[in-house]
């Protein structure tokens, strides 16, 4: 999908047509300020989809960095005993 790129005072004097394109495409619009970038906008949605997107991310690197460094392994069959005894299932 192509990137959407508009001037900052279109945030002004069209927010409206900016909020429904960041709702209906979940996308960012991208703002410039004397033809740099400037801001992004996002819906909530997008925005806590990302935040989400990041933490897993960061979480999946510090479980490869920890997996690196020891040998301890589990078995799927320990790893659902262990999610069901802290959900206590």
């Amino acid at each position: 999908m192509a990137k959407t790129i508009r001037p900052v005072s279109d945030l002004r004097n069209n927010f409206a047509d900016i909020s429904r394109t960041v709702h209906e495409t979940s996308q960012p619009v991208f703002l410039t300020k004397n033809g740099f970038g400037d801001m992004v906008v996002l819906s909530m949605e997008a925005y806590e989809n990302l935040q989400f997107e990041s933490e897993v991310y960061f979480k999946l690197q510090a479980a490869e960095r920890e997996a690196e460094l020891t040998n301890e392994r589990f078995s799927p069959k320990d790893v659902l005993s262990s999610i069901k005894g802290e959900l206590n299932v």
